[in-house]
């Protein structure tokens, strides 16, 4: 049973920075600000799991005014801490569901976290909620791998991601529902520490037909946030879907 904070736990948000250190290089979170910046035209973007602001403080010290949705409030309680963090507004909640006041030029859900609903019909109302709260002309930018199922051999259900001495990490896959999990082992003096979280991966043109189901439509798919084509080769995804304008 998940408590108050869903997976994102206190263990969890206190090594989340550190853990997931690739994730926020200039070089990779800057192309995603940019990306977004562009997309807000200087309105308002909502961004959903907005964890420990990785995205949204870059975007706060732009002047781009920025408010989130999150479960966790172990990770939110980290934003909170970091320089400029009070001034984000933050509302605790389910991001498939939870509104909030006012409209936005833009919604994003990055760094696959749209996986970490775990069922087809949570994933639709995401796309639902998100589509609530933009502006005609809005849009919804998701940022998501691609299913990996092109490496799992006949009879095999995991893929490894990561191995060194001190830190193991692999994907299992349940092809038949679409579940997955992630797992990470971490040795510590000579112990072995075990965590992981669900998630359910999802291909993009199923994510096209949820957006379809909220009104939306497909503005620009690319391989990454430098805006790299999307290829059969592409192990990731940006997608960019527009709310219609009025009139």
């Amino acid at each position: 049973m998940l408590d108050e904070d869903g997976y994102f736990t206190e263990a969890i948000a206190a090594d989340y920075d550190d853990s997931a250190a690739e994730m926020f290089r200039p070089d990779v979170v800057d192309p995603a600000v940019d990306t977004l910046a562009g997309l807000a035209g200087g309105g308002r973007i909502l961004e959903l799991g907005i964890g420990t602001g990785r995205i949204a403080l870059p975007l706060a010290r732009r002047g781009i005014p920025v408010h989130g949705i999150d479960m966790s409030r172990a990770m939110v309680a980290r934003l909170r801490a970091k320089p400029g963090g009070d001034a984000v507004g933050v509302t605790i909640g389910d991001f498939a569901t939870t509104r909030v006041e006012g409209s936005f030029a833009a919604v994003c859900l990055v760094f696959n976290t749209i996986g970490n609903l775990t069922t087809q019909d949570a994933q639709v109302a995401c796309f639902r909620n998100a589509a609530a709260h933009l502006e005609p002309g809005g849009c919804f930018v998701v940022e998501v791998t691609v299913p990996d199922l092109r490496r799992l051999p006949p009879g095999q259900n995991a893929v490894a991601f990561h191995i060194s001495e001190e830190r193991w990490a692999f994907d299992v896959y349940d092809t038949a529902t679409q579940a997955m999990s992630s797992h990470y082992v971490t040795i510590v003096d000579g112990r072995a520490e075990h965590w992981s979280i669900p998630f359910r991966y999802v291909w993009p043109a199923e994510l096209d037909l949820m957006a379809r189901l909220a009104g939306l439509r497909l503005r620009d798919r690319w391989g990454g946030w430098k805006r790299e084509p999307f290829t059969r080769e592409s192990r990731a995804h940006v997608s960019i879907w527009e709310k219609p304008p009025t009139g």
